[in-house]
């Protein structure tokens, strides 16, 4: 491949020797998405969704094989600290919700303390979210279309920042939603951050109210500014080719 579509939270300059590809950074984040997806009217409750009543939700719609023991340990210690809190797991296979769960208890917490969400359409899928708290990203893969779905939904989220692509996605995602302070740099401090606030009801409203804001007003969600940004990468890509100019990296500008 000649190039690799990125942004600078994805790929620092300091990465660049780790790639084979020339690098093209667009302005804002290397994600497309859609801002006119729908988000179905919401049919579940929590009793129906198998959650609590009262209770804060965490919620990670990963799938499972990018859930490490290490990321796992976090979560645990956070629903010893969290009373009454649960965690909320796509139910990816019924061998993976069993291994889980005796992980759980291996680690001291209740396997009914884990909540396994089944596949719906995605509309369904989207409005669901509103059922939970706070979205926990894993590492060394983070979340990548499933975090633009959360961020979407209107459902807080933090990362931990990785030292590959993988595990930039969601910081990406996140400066690009003007949400910077939901990225960690460290495990503990993303344990630190989490507990923070599921203990801190006015952080989490702040944090959601400001998401709310930021889904019409920065640009993840906004569909045409990222059209304009990659036509003109390939442009600029062409024009290269056009010329017998060897591919090289090169910066999109921001296109009003």
């Amino acid at each position: 491949m000649d190039y690799l579509v990125a942004d600078e939270r994805l790929i620092p300059p300091e990465h660049v020797n780790a790639y084979s590809e020339k690098i093209v950074y667009l302005p804002d984040t290397y994600q497309p998405n859609d801002r006119k997806r729908r988000i179905a009217e919401p049919v579940l409750t929590r009793a129906t969704a198998g959650l609590p009543e009262k209770g804060f939700v965490f919620c990670s719609f990963n799938n499972s094989y990018k859930i490490t023991p290490e990321v796992f340990d976090v979560w645990m210690r956070l629903l010893k600290r969290v009373e009454g809190s649960v965690l909320w797991l796509f139910e990816g296979t019924p061998t993976a919700a069993r291994n889980l769960k005796r992980e759980a208890q291996a680690r001291g917490v209740s396997p009914e303390r884990l909540v396994f969400a089944p596949p719906l359409p995605t509309p369904d899928h989207l409005a669901r979210h509103n059922l939970a708290d706070l979205f926990l990203d894993t590492l060394p893969v983070n979340a990548h279309t499933t975090a633009s779905d959360a961020l979407w939904a209107g459902l807080p989220l933090i990362t931990c920042l990785g030292t590959t692509f993988a595990g930039r996605v969601a910081a990406s995602l996140l400066h690009a939603i003007g949400m910077p302070e939901m990225i960690a740099t460290s495990l503990p401090e993303y344990e630190a951050l989490a507990l923070k606030l599921a203990t801190t009801p006015n952080a989490l409203a702040e944090a959601k109210a400001k998401l709310v804001r930021n889904r019409d007003t920065h640009p993840l969600f906004d569909t045409d500014r990222f059209r304009r940004h990659l036509e003109a990468a390939f442009t600029t890509m062409w024009q290269r080719h056009e010329r017998g100019e060897r591919p090289e990296s090169f910066k999109v500008p921001v296109i009003g």
